[in-house]
């Protein structure tokens, strides 16, 4: 399947794709708003405005599936916005693991880690770094954004 067709619904139920954001450096983070991690909103959001005009997305897609998201993507937006100043898309709330999961994530998850292990995601703010030439890299949870290794990996796929 190709990752870059599978439709995703923005928060206000349009449909679009990766596609959208084709020939860019696409960050994918599964976002929750009442987690430890939470902060690691405010580096990505750095990350979009210091790479965005050269070719960085950042995607934000809300999960509640470690029960640390907000009831609605009104309150998500404005949890993101009021609080973060968050100007990156964010997504319609989706499943990242086990029945249901969304199609997207059903893909991202047969990318391996440093560690060389795939599979689930193990916790809110796992990071997939997609660049233009159809590499795919993952990092865990608990490396920032701001991580040398995301920010030299983002480097390198944006244009010269």
């Amino acid at each position: 399947m190709d990752i870059n067709t599978i439709p995703i619904s923005t928060m206000d139920g349009k449909t679009t794709s990766l596609a959208e954001h084709s020939g860019n450096v696409i960050l994918v983070v599964n976002v929750a708003s009442r987690c430890g991690l939470t902060p690691q909103y405010a580096k990505l959001e750095e990350l979009q405005r210091t790479y965005g005009e050269r070719g960085l997305t950042v995607l934000g897609f809300p999960s509640n599936q470690f029960m640390q998201e907000l009831g609605s993507n009104e309150a998500i937006a404005e949890f993101c916005s009021s609080t973060y100043g968050v100007t990156f898309p964010v997504f319609d709330r989706i499943r990242v693991n086990g029945r249901n999961e969304h199609p997207l994530y059903t893909e991202l998850k047969k990318t391996k880690d440093a560690n060389g292990k795939a599979g689930r995601v193990t916790w809110n703010f796992e990071k997939f770094l997609l660049l233009p030439s159809g590499e795919t890299r993952r990092f865990r949870p608990q490396t920032e954004p701001d991580d040398p290794e995301i920010v030299c990996a983002i480097e390198a796929g944006l244009p010269g």
